[in-house]
């Protein structure tokens, strides 16, 4: 077998056993409104039922991560936001969680442009979908990307840790 060369690096298998999930969520804020999309997870939900969340979801393998906050919001949602349009505004990194053993890492991305009709095309997995007052954000939210929310609204640290010894 040839030595790999710097213009030809050695294949690395995925680490299939050991992978940090990887999510997108994405911020629909209208601005001049002062509101937001938040999804309320169904009864039938892998976790947190009954409780407000972000359009967000897992990343399929070999798609960047902004095509899977645009494939989610619009699953989700209906919404149609372009790739360009969304801007990274948090991170949160997670030691363990339901699906993610491994821990995960979820990307947060606003947008401020968006076509289509706000629906829930997904209800067997959300029970509602509605813009939201940023002054009325439900206290019954995901922890993580309610601190994610939290934050952008107001400036904050764009960086969060989850379930993390400290």
């Amino acid at each position: 077998m040839a030595q790999p060369t710097a213009d030809q690096p050695t294949a690395l298998k995925p680490a299939t056993e050991s992978m940090t999930l990887l999510v997108a969520a994405v911020i629909v804020h209208d601005l001049e409104a002062r509101r937001v999309v938040l999804l309320r997870r169904g009864p039938k939900a892998k976790f947190a039922q009954g409780m407000w969340d972000l359009p967000v979801g897992k990343s399929e393998p070999g798609e960047p991560i902004t095509e899977t906050a645009v494939r989610e919001l619009k699953e989700e949602t209906g919404l149609l936001v372009e790739p360009e349009a969304l801007r990274l505004v948090h991170v949160i990194h997670g030691a363990r969680g339901v699906e993610a053993p491994n821990g995960f890492l979820t990307v947060v991305f606003a947008a401020h442009r968006w076509s289509g009709d706000l629906t829930n095309a997904e209800p067997d997995k959300h029970s509602e979908v509605a813009w939201v007052s940023t002054d009325a954000v439900p206290a019954e939210f995901v922890p993580t990307t309610a601190t994610a929310l939290h934050d952008y609204l107001s400036n904050g640290p764009s960086v969060s840790l989850d379930s993390w010894d400290s």
